[in-house]
């Protein structure tokens, strides 16, 4: 079979030809075969090097990095947060854990205080401590004044979304937990497990953190899994501290978050197999999707949605075991037309919030009262079951 001779083969080979007249030229072209040689071998190495290793390389690069955590920061986003700042410490960086909102849930708080975590409060972009930021457990900046303003340089998450980092991004939606990522993070760099003298060590406070997040974002591994949450657990586990472990799965409930799963037991509706509960006003939004997860124990329901109101604010908490609904898209569908409303979320679990004058006719809509909200709820699931 014979080929074309292009204008560019016949400019490569009166070149070559004039190499072997003119030893300079020989010697421009060798060097330009050398060059391009060990361009093409560091794009091979670029393309090559594990996810762990292009993280520790963006955050090696600087000198100081705040590691945001999302809104009133659950497990994973503790654990993840408590990853990546010790990834960035090994590179060199300086790493501040810091979070808009609040930590209330009790699991939350339990969490912090036994592992120690050192995390600071933020309201506005000017508390940050540093222009580099690492987003991890969302990728989009929110909670706090200024958020949109935020430009991240790292993203590791496993939500949707279109968010990315200007020199790192690993967003993974089919992984049931963020920690999950930096749990291979830790293998790809072969980290010792223990407090190791020499190289990157998992310690075990965050092997534990990271364990726990996995745990609690994908409750107990059996929602939302993928294969990689076990692996990670099963990689992790050597070096978890099982006292610390138990200390943060079992804390202290509070008597409100009692009395209102108590509610949502006793006043819930139940349509074939959703249940729905307005909780109506409460002093603690955290218990929402606490009598959530109560609702589902519940013999012959599929899907439940518990709401509830706080400072003018409604909380939405959903949770579903029935392969032909997605959570998120249900509550996401239920506030499309309310202005300032934001819902989403995973197959197995969702959220949102909207205001209450908002939802009750505030702006360019017409308003829904609390009664044709709920049956906006259990429609959407029967919509969504198709």
């Amino acid at each position: 079979m014979g080929f074309a001779v292009t204008p560019a083969a016949i400019r490569a080979a009166n070149a070559v030809d004039a190499a072997t007249n003119d030893p300079m030229m020989a010697a421009g072209v060798l060097l330009a075969v050398v060059l391009g040689a060990g361009a093409g071998l560091v794009g091979v190495q670029r393309l090559r090097r594990s996810p762990g290793e292009r993280f520790v390389r963006a955050v090696g690069g600087v000198d100081e990095v705040s590691v945001l955590l999302h809104p009133n920061p659950d497990p994973d986003a503790m654990a993840a947060g408590m990853a990546a700042a010790d990834l960035c410490e090994h590179a060199g960086a300086d790493a501040t854990l810091q979070y808009p909102g609040e930590i209330r849930h009790q699991e939350n708080r339990a969490f912090r205080t036994v592992l120690d975590l050192d995390l600071e409060q933020i309201e506005t972009a000017g508390d940050l401590a540093s222009d580099t930021v690492v987003l991890v457990d969302h990728n989009t900046a929110r909670g706090f004044q200024g958020a949109q303003s935020v430009e991240p340089y790292a993203v590791v998450d496993h939500h949707p979304g279109n968010g990315t980092g200007t020199d790192h991004t690993d967003i993974r939606t089919d992984y049931g937990a963020c920690a999950t990522i930096f749990a291979e993070y830790y293998e790809e760099l072969d980290a010792s497990h223990g407090n190791g003298d020499e190289g990157l060590a998992l310690e075990s406070k965050t092997a534990t953190g990271l364990v726990y997040g996995i745990l609690s974002d994908t409750s107990d591994l059996t929602k939302g899994c993928s294969a990689a949450e076990f692996d990670a657990s099963a990689y992790l586990y050597p070096a978890v501290n099982e006292d610390l472990l138990d200390r943060i799965a079992n804390p202290q409930v509070p008597d409100e978050v009692l009395k209102t799963k108590a509610k949502a037991i006793v006043e819930k509706d139940v349509d074939g197999p959703f249940a729905v509960c307005d909780l109506g006003a409460i002093p603690n939004v955290d218990a929402i999707p606490q009598a959530a997860d109560e609702l589902m124990h519940l013999e012959g329901v599929s899907a439940v949605v518990v709401f509830g109101e706080q400072d003018g604010t409604v909380h939405m908490s959903g949770r579903s075991r029935d392969d032909r609904i997605h959570m998120g898209e249900a509550l996401r569908s239920v506030v499309a037309d309310i202005p300032m409303a934001d819902a989403g979320g995973h197959a197995r679990m969702g959220g949102g919030q909207l205001s209450k004058e908002h939802m009750e006719g505030l702006g360019p809509s017409d308003g829904v009262s609390r009664d044709d909200f709920k049956q906006r709820l259990f429609d959407a699931l029967a919509g969504a079951r198709g």
